[in-house]
């Protein structure tokens, strides 16, 4: 199995996209995180699904978290305002780097290796080039773990 054939289509946003529709394309879809591409149409970052959350958690829980206990429902409840007037890049981690790219001849071990180097919930798998970087699609860790598990013939058909 290589990149490119382990490569699926899948949802991406700018770092100038609104972030509370980033996060209601993350939670509509179930998603683990959402690739980020650049003005470009270039893949600039990966904005995981708990650092969405975590810019929803006041700094002052993150700090003490026995404070959440107690804040009341009716706050809680308002924690989504914290997106409001935000972008996709105001809600990167200031240590984002670049994504993981996975070559499309790379194998699945080789993707793998890179996911797990780089604790990342998904690659990008795109070609280089002249004039660019053009993307192919994405693997998620449970894509991945899906084929590998078929092709070893550990996946359940249930």
């Amino acid at each position: 199995m290589r990149a490119r054939d382990l490569a699926v289509e899948y949802e991406t946003v700018s770092v100038d996209s609104d972030a509370m529709a980033a996060a209601r394309l993350m939670a509509d879809h179930k998603l683990p995180g959402l690739l980020v591409l650049d003005e470009n149409g270039e893949p600039r970052a990966i904005l995981p699904a708990s650092q969405m959350v975590k810019v929803l958690v006041p700094e002052y829980v993150i700090e003490d978290p026995a404070l959440a206990a107690v804040v009341d429902e009716k706050h809680a409840d308002r924690l989504c305002q914290a997106l409001k007037g935000r972008r996709v890049g105001d809600c990167l981690s200031s240590k984002a780097g670049p994504p993981p790219i996975a070559n499309p001849d790379d194998t699945a071990l080789e993707v793998a290796a890179l996911m797990a180097q780089v604790r990342s919930p998904l690659v990008a798998v795109a070609e280089k080039d002249k004039a660019g970087t053009h993307l192919l699609g994405v693997i998620t860790a449970s894509h991945l773990l899906h084929e590998l598990l078929s092709a070893s013939g550990e996946l359940s058909s249930t």
